[in-house]
């Protein structure tokens, strides 16, 4: 009988559906699991529930989603009461709310705050403007994630996580620095062509030039990793391909149907890209 993962953040991109076809290039012995851009953890998530590591590392630069993770780990009642909190007022006017809660994340932080505001605005897509403002709409045919079933994902994902998962905000590279060779690097980038100074969705920009030399660090040790980077849509490439100089093997997994191409009648087939070291292939 297949284990019914809990998934707590709402969040685009999140390697969810492609998670089981991940773990099927993972080691038989795992000692820590990296997954420095956590996002929503959907593959440290799966690993665990799968017994596929013994331990796990989860960081992010987005400093309130890791207090968001840390909470999870140590105090998932807490998160769960606050965002209760925050969901109940929306009453009769969720617009208001939302924009309250917006305003006051941006002021002032807060990890029930962006948990509510990523259950809420469009897409579950957190979008920075220029001013590292969360600027995000908020969707309106929806009232986001109901506080009973939000308690009950954050309480699964706590026993999935607690007393063998720390979470860190902090520059990927400088977490990269403690792997070893009997752990698992996993690097989920943001997604390439939404996180370049004309687009950015994200709070932080990603060097693409710099992200290589810390593969080729990576590589240089020995370090078992695994990257999710580029992909494409139909014939439609998103972004560039690793270079063919880091030795690691390119693969495709399908993710299903394109949204955007269904809306516009047309039956296109998203694929990303999977990048392994050659060891873990065998």
């Amino acid at each position: 009988m297949s284990v019914q993962i809990a998934h707590p953040i709402p969040y685009q991109g999140s390697k969810r559906r492609l998670a089981p076809d991940i773990l099927k290039y993972f080691p038989d012995q795992v000692g820590t699991l990296f997954e420095p851009f956590a996002g929503s953890g959907a593959v440290t998530l799966a690993a665990a529930a799968g017994g596929r590591a013994e331990r796990f590392m989860l960081s992010d630069s987005l400093s309130p989603l890791v207090e968001i993770w840390s909470e999870i780990i140590d105090q998932p009642m807490a998160l769960a009461q606050g965002y209760e909190q925050l969901w109940l007022a929306q009453g009769a006017d969720p617009k208001a709310q939302f924009e309250r809660v917006r305003a006051d994340f941006n002021q002032q932080g807060g990890s029930a705050r962006l948990l509510f505001l990523l259950a809420r605005c469009v897409k579950n897509a957190v979008r920075f403007n220029a001013s590292g403002a969360f600027n995000q709409s908020a969707d309106h045919r929806r009232l986001g994630t109901r506080p009973e079933r939000m308690t009950d994902q954050l309480v699964r994902a706590h026993q999935l996580l607690a007393n063998r998962t720390t979470a860190t905000a902090a520059d990927y590279a400088s977490l990269l620095e403690q792997a070893t060779t009997s752990d698992l690097v996993y690097l989920d980038p943001p997604y390439q062509g939404t996180s370049t100074a004309r687009d950015q969705r994200y709070h932080q920009i990603l060097d693409r030039d710099r992200f290589i030399a810390e593969l080729e660090k990576l590589r240089r040790r020995a370090i078992p990793l695994i990257v999710s980077y580029d992909g494409r849509t139909g014939s439609r490439a998103h972004g560039q391909p690793l270079p063919q100089e880091l030795g690691l093997i390119r693969l495709e997994l399908k993710a299903g149907r394109s949204s955007q191409g269904t809306l516009l009648g047309r039956n296109q087939q998203t694929v990303e890209a999977l990048y392994i070291s050659p060891e873990l292939m065998a």
